[in-house]
């Protein structure tokens, strides 16, 4: 049964595949969570799946941000964020300030596809 779960899903520029991907797998479930996502990652979920989301910003402009905001209020409660660690990013001080709040407020934050398949899986037999 979906409690209707809050969850923000990104990507950088070489995992949005993969996102898509995912999304494909549980597209279903998803449907009934409240989503939000960065711009480009939220377009492309949208455009491929027909999923309802909350179309933040760019993460370089300050999605990142504004999904950590959203956090650190009670808003959220699981991360998808597909991460590129061999590609830097222009805006990695936002990227660790979104995974420490993770941290810091103790919400579930996948950074790769194996753990995010595994979060989502779990989060689908509440």
């Amino acid at each position: 049964m979906n409690t209707c779960i809050r969850l923000a899903l990104i990507a950088h520029d070489g995992k949005k595949d993969e996102m898509v991907t995912l999304a494909g797998e549980f597209r279903d479930w998803l449907g009934g969570c409240t989503l939000c996502a960065t711009g480009t990652t939220g377009q492309r979920l949208i455009d491929a799946h027909g999923l309802q989301v909350e179309r933040l910003l760019s993460g370089p402009l300050g999605g990142d941000l504004q999904i950590g905001a959203r956090l650190a209020v009670g808003g959220l409660d699981a991360i998808i964020f597909l991460r590129d660690p061999m590609t830097p990013q222009p805006h990695e001080p936002d990227i660790n300030a979104l995974v420490r709040a993770c941290d810091v407020h103790d919400i579930p934050c996948a950074t790769n596809l194996s753990t995010a398949r595994l979060l989502l899986s779990q989060l689908s037999r509440r």
